[in-house]
């Protein structure tokens, strides 16, 4: 049994090297970036999803092979950081919309943006990431069952509740 000092010297071999990160980066950072900034819908939220991905990849070290990490992985990891920073924001938030936005203006549309992603961010953390990659990064129920290591058909009826789940957020 190894001493709690043996496991911190264990941890610098766990690092990945600055060249192996800076090419992971370099692959996967407009795939990340463009995935939060779809979901958040603010530049600078999508650069601090951006930071958390590649933080989080970081500290995960030689755990994974950086390079066997695929593209679906990395869409997935950003919508998980963008709901975690929807969820903080609403959690902090310090009001509330108390009027229902009326039809026609660019105004209203920002307003009802924000509406959805409040009601994301209250969605269980799995269908908040499940609806994203599928309405927001436009991915297959295919592509999601493989994700996700779930049936096809259990996907759809997954994505039909938390759509009515998000309808009734919505007109609350």
């Amino acid at each position: 049994m190894g001493t709690a000092s043996q496991k911190l010297d264990a941890q610098p071999d766990l690092m990945l090297s600055p060249v192996e990160f800076a090419e992971l980066y370099d692959r996967h950072y407009a795939t990340v970036y463009k995935a939060a900034l779809r979901i958040t819908g603010n530049p600078a939220d999508a650069e601090d999803v951006l930071q958390t991905v590649f933080l989080r990849i970081l500290n995960q070290g030689a755990r994974t092979n950086p390079a066997e990490l695929p593209q679906a992985y990395f869409r997935r990891a950003s919508a998980n950081a963008a709901v975690d920073l929807l969820r903080r924001r609403v959690s902090h938030a310090e009001s509330e919309l108390h009027e229902r936005p009326g039809q026609g203006s660019t105004e209203d549309d920002a307003i009802l943006k924000q509406q959805l992603r409040r009601a994301i961010a209250k969605l269980p953390e799995g269908d908040a990431v499940l609806f994203l990659l599928r309405f927001v990064e436009g991915l297959s129920n295919t592509e999601l069952a493989e994700l996700f290591q779930l049936e096809k058909n259990n996907v759809a009826v997954r994505l039909h509740r938390i759509r009515l789940t998000l309808q009734a957020e919505m007109e609350r």
